[in-house]
């Protein structure tokens, strides 16, 4: 997909239509090329995910609708396997003072690609490259998948990369995350 977003958002069976009138009233939003999917582009993401969980308060038929709200805290372009790994890597090596001493894993939802990138391997690749930033600065953390500190979400559509850390109060309050 040649244009930007910032939020993936995963829709349920039937929920297309309601779901998409009803974001578009919170900014862009348009289809993306793969099932029940849509992709926004917003000035604040994180906001957008609290507007989109008011709406489903306000409206119970959208939380039949929206599956999952995955805002993009930074988002890059790749090209092969190799490039998404170095890209993510890269992200994440400045992100690990906030996993210093922590547990975490890495989630990979990737449409596109499938042929070059395999999710647990991609998985497991970028959690050893966390692991080993934070050995190298004496802050060593673990890999933990029940209630683990931090979830680092990774969503790709086709050449394109959005990731978030999101740390287990924000998992907590913020019901459509849904990184697993």
């Amino acid at each position: 997909m040649s244009e930007d977003w910032n939020v993936v958002v995963s829709l349920y069976q039937d929920g297309f239509r309601r779901a998409l009138r009803a974001l578009s009233a919170l900014g862009e939003v348009r289809r993306a090329p793969y099932h029940n999917l849509l992709v926004m582009s917003v000035e604040a993401p994180e906001a957008l995910l609290t507007a989109v969980e008011r709406l489903t308060e306000e409206r119970p038929d959208l939380y039949d609708a929206i599956a999952r709200v995955a805002p993009a805290m930074r988002g890059f372009r790749f090209a092969s396997a190799e490039e998404f790994l170095a890209g993510a890597t890269a992200i994440l090596r400045e992100w690990a003072p906030r996993l210093a001493g922590k547990s975490f894993h890495v989630r990979l939802h990737r449409r596109g690609f499938r042929h070059e990138l395999r999710t647990p391997d991609a998985e497991r690749r970028l959690d050893d490259a966390v692991l080993a930033a934070l050995r190298e600065a004496g802050t060593p953390g673990t890999i933990s998948f029940a209630d683990p500190d931090a979830v680092i979400v990774i969503d790709t559509i086709d050449d394109r990369a959005g990731i978030s850390l999101w740390e287990r109060a924000d998992l907590a309050r913020h019901r459509l995350l849904r990184p697993d």
